[in-house]
This record gives C-alpha cells, structure tokens and sequence, in this order.
C-alpha cells in the first residue's frame, strides 16, 4: 500500500507507452488509462507487471465520459496515486480557413480541457503530488496548418504554468514539449532529414530523452510551472532575417 502510483492517459501507444513503462521501472505502480488501444494496453500492462509492478487498466472516452469518475476509480485502486502523467492527444491538420466546430470541440476537449479536469480532480484526491502535462514543441510557432492542434496544445501550456501557481506547494505541475521523437508513420526519410536540418544538435531525438526529461522533472522539487522542451534547440532556432544572411 505504500508504493507510489501514476495515472498514465494515452499509456497504451506512443510516447505515453515509454512514459508509463519507464515510471513502472522507477518503482510505480500503473493506472494505465485507455480507449480505443485495448490490446495495445494489455500488452503494455503485461510487461510492467512482469516488472513486478502493479498495472490496472482504466476506460475512459475522454469526448463523451466524465473524467472526475476517473480519478475516483484510479485512487480506489490505488490510494497512493502522486503523479499524473498526461499523454493522450488528438490530432488532425487543419488550417484556419477548414477548421470547423467540430474539430476544434475534438481537440480542445481532449488536448485541453481533459488535463485541466483531471489535474483538477487530482488536487481534490491526493494530498501531494505532480502532474507532467505533454505539450509539443510546436507551440513555440504559429504553423497555421495545425490551427485546432497548436491552438489547444498552447493553451495547454499556459493552463500547466496557471495551475503550477494555483497547487504550489502541494502540487507541482510541468510539462515536457518533444521535438522530432517519433514521427508519424506516413513522414518520409526525406521529410526526417528535412526536419533535422532545421535542429541545431543535427539529430533527431528518442524516447529515452523524454523519458530522461521526465524523471528530472519528478526529481527535482525546485522545479515548478515549467515546460521543459526537449527538441535538440529545434524551438530556439530562430534567427530571423537579417543584412547578414541575405542572400542577394
């Protein structure tokens, strides 16, 4: 009853499938949140408890159930939940001018406001913890070809560095913003090698540099209303024309 546990949302796929197996390690029991990946999150929760860690599978529809009905189940299961870790996301491409009401609903409802819900309903059950928002390095531009998606997810860091004030001290709250990690399938090679051109440590990233991010942010308690960005400098490469580089 005395090992820690994370809620983990989206744990089954991806980036969350990292985070939830690397907290497992780290010696946390596992609310592994999940909705459509079924089998995914079986074979996930089979491998953290092969750690010997415990791992509870938790059903949630974040556009039609309610969220705070999940923060009860999780801390029925287990009463020492301290980390909320959250990692699902929704994304479709869209510019302004072909974003419509539902795709903003889709995405701010699940990009945003399902993290405020559930860091909501995590203060009112734990009496100290941490919640670890994934943003996306994106937010430090304003690509219009992902209207909804950047949108939301800039809200969501703003949202991170308001609550980190509002729980402080008995909650603190960050967030981690990847860089090129893991691309989606449909990316070329070309595309990849395209995107690094623009990194200035010249490599793409991997999951164990956010999983790294993350237990930094765990670890160290004087770190608070944060987003960390993990994206080899890819956000800060931002030099802005000038006489010097003009090429004419």
């Amino acid at each position: 009853m005395s090992t820690p546990a994370a809620l983990v949302t989206g744990g089954a796929t991806r980036l969350g499938r990292h985070f939830a197996e690397s907290l497992a390690a780290a010696g946390y029991d596992i609310a592994l949140h999940v909705n459509r990946s079924r089998e995914e999150a079986e074979v996930v929760a089979e491998g953290i408890r092969a750690q010997g860690r415990a791992c509870e599978l938790f059903a949630c529809d974040f556009l039609q159930d309610d969220v705070g009905q999940l923060i009860e189940q999780v801390t029925q299961r287990f009463p020492q939940l301290s980390v909320l870790l959250n990692s699902a996301s929704a994304y479709a491409p869209a510019p302004l001018a072909e974003t419509d009401l539902a795709m903003l609903e889709t995405q701010f409802r699940v990009n945003l406001f399902t993290p405020l819900l559930l860091t909501r309903h995590f203060a009112n059950a734990v009496e100290s913890g941490q919640v670890i928002n994934i943003i996306d390095n994106k937010v430090a531009y304003h690509q219009y070809p992902y209207a909804a998606y950047l949108l939301s997810k800039k809200s969501l860091a703003e949202m991170t560095r308001m609550a980190a004030l509002e729980f402080a001290p008995r909650i603190r709250v960050n967030g981690i913003a990847p860089g090129v990690v893991l691309p989606a399938s449909q990316r070329t090679s070309d595309y990849i090698d395209w995107r690094i051109e623009g990194i200035p440590v010249d490599h793409q990233g991997a999951p164990d540099h956010l999983v790294q991010a993350l237990h930094y942010l765990l670890t160290n308690d004087f770190v608070a209303g944060q987003i960390l960005y993990v994206d080899g400098g890819e956000s800060i490469n931002l030099v802005g024309r000038h006489s010097e580089n003009y090429p004419g």
